[in-house]
């Protein structure tokens, strides 16, 4: 019995050496090269909801590769910086317009608030208020 069991215990090492080891003449995998950034933001014109809609960073062992995220987070941060300085400007540039307009027709511009309207109350200072009981 003591033959039988050290027998099995040889042929069960061995099996798992050959499977390990891949005994004979076996395929190797091939290196996966690893995943690009395949559609970038488009260089030529700023970037639309559309473009950042179908944006997809590549991903690896842990998690995606910063390289590519921090190129496309410094893209997006300059176009929102440019778009906030245009926008700015163009602030500027009605206000300037709204200003010279009113100074033209002595009118408040489109976009003022209109003036408050002073409170209406009696005429004279003896009249009261019906239910008054002075």
């Amino acid at each position: 019995m003591f033959w039988f069991l050290l027998i099995a215990m040889v042929v069960v090492i061995a099996a798992v050496t050959l499977a390990v080891v891949g005994g004979g003449e076996s395929e190797v995998l091939p290196e996966a090269a690893p995943e690009q950034l395949t559609d970038p933001l488009p260089p030529t014109r700023p970037a639309t909801r559309a473009d950042i809609d179908a944006l997809r960073l590549p991903v690896t062992a842990r998690g995606y590769r910063m390289a590519d995220v921090d190129d496309v987070l410094g893209r997006l941060g300059a176009e929102l910086a440019e778009r906030d300085a245009r926008i700015a400007q163009l602030e500027a540039a009605l206000a300037g317009a709204q200003a010279t307009a009113a100074d033209r027709s002595g009118a408040p511009g489109m976009f003022d608030k209109p003036l408050a309207r002073p409170a209406e109350g009696p005429q004279d200072a003896d009249a009261t208020e019906p239910g008054d009981d002075r």
